[in-house]
């Protein structure tokens, strides 16, 4: 029976889940996953969990925030006065906002506070510093 290997298109059912359980994604409700390994189009951790597995086969796998989203950077953290983002704009904590750096790049960032004069954006991915637990099933290799 043939093994993933880099390279190999792949179809894969996944549920991914914090260490509190929480689900953060899923291919249940949905087409299975579709990606060749090695070209990056997800976590290389999850196309590394994906190699040596045969089609039928589930793993469950932990990934580390170094080998996911990174840890959680301060930095990336910073207010803005109110008076500076646009009137029309709904602000709601845990919102998603586009905003443009001075390098002419535009990103999401998370509102994480406001209060009357202040928006707190967060530029982490929201699962930066998380450890993922992934249980993943090759349904078919391509």
């Amino acid at each position: 029976m043939a093994q993933a290997k880099e390279g190999d298109k792949v179809k894969v059912n996944y549920t991914g889940s914090l260490e509190d359980g929480t689900v953060f994604g899923s291919s249940s409700a949905q087409d299975p996953l579709e990606f060749t390994i090695g070209q990056r189009n997800v976590l290389p951790s999850f196309e590394n969990a994906v190699i040596g597995m045969n089609e039928g086969d589930t793993k469950t796998v932990s990934i580390h925030p170094e080998d996911a989203f990174g840890h959680r950077k301060e930095d990336l953290i910073f207010d803005v006065a109110r008076t500076k983002l646009p009137a029309n704009i709904d602000l709601k904590v845990g919102g998603v906002l586009r905003v443009g750096s001075d390098e002419g790049q535009d990103y999401d960032v998370i509102i994480a506070n406001i209060d009357d004069e202040v928006v707190t954006l967060d530029g982490n991915h929201p699962l930066a510093g998380q450890v993922l637990n992934l249980e993943i099933q090759l349904i078919k290799i391509l």
